[in-house]
């Protein structure tokens, strides 16, 4: 089934990360995780534990129960939105160490290199990649501001559509170093995957769940990004490379 194989395809990373040759490339987008992230768990809980108590001096003793009811339903939505959305600004100033990480995961998969590119060369791919990390984030934030908004005037559909927003996100997020290395267009890349809309849903589903977990989510995004490299190579590298 095409949904838990891209489920198994994010859990792959795990074993790539710690792979000899590719352990120094992952060091670098890991530790921008951990500063970032990191330190941004920690304003996240003090302003929830702020705004709760605010919340609950407003409300009239016999209704005082509503906290326990508020809190958990709250901190899954915040730590869902988030999350998504600190992973888009986190990946932005990543995007040059991850494009690198899944080339060179593309490498140990298949023993070819994708260019011969020097490191000026590379270097000088940095606005392009930076490029593209913008053309995600104006793909991304309209269509959060919508779902988001349906999130709260929709019960439970306005969930789900939420849930399935955040999932597709994850994969067009981490499943397109690969496709970027190769220079393929965002449009493109879009349409291939949605030919495969079910690998790619199970794949931002288990990014979504780890990432929405304290302390977990500091390695998601190298993980991430070479489970998705992963999952280029066995579904769509052959349509790009004989």
């Amino acid at each position: 089934m095409q949904f838990t194989q891209g489920m198994e395809y994010f859990f792959s990373g795990f074993k790539l990360i710690s792979q000899k040759g590719l352990k120094r490339f992952v060091l670098i987008p890991l530790t921008i995780n951990v500063l970032l992230f990191g330190s941004s768990l920690f304003f996240l809980y003090g302003w929830l534990t702020d705004g709760f108590a605010y919340m609950n001096s407003l409300l009239p003793d016999w209704l005082s129960w509503l906290e326990w009811l508020m809190w958990p339903i709250a901190v899954l939505v915040i730590l869902f939105s988030y999350s998504m959305l600190f992973t888009v600004i986190t990946n932005f100033i990543a995007a040059p160490f991850n494009g690198l990480l899944s080339e060179k995961v593309e490498l140990y998969l298949t023993g070819q290199k994708i260019n011969d590119d020097s490191l000026f060369d590379t270097m000088k791919d940095v606005p392009r990649m930076l490029g593209r990390e913008w053309t995600k984030l104006c793909y991304y934030l309209p269509r959060a501001i919508g779902f988001f908004i349906l999130l709260w005037i929709l019960p439970v559909i306005g969930q789900v559509l939420w849930v399935l927003f955040t999932c597709w996100m994850y994969a067009v997020q981490y499943e397109d170093y690969a496709f970027d290395n190769h220079k393929i267009s965002f449009n493109e890349m879009k349409d291939d995957l949605k030919q495969k809309q079910t690998l790619s849903y199970g794949f931002g589903l288990a990014v979504m769940i780890l990432t929405a977990i304290p302390f977990v989510n500091l390695i998601v995004m190298p993980v991430a990004v070479c489970g998705g490299t992963r999952l280029w190579v066995d579904n769509y590298r052959s349509k790009y490379r004989s």
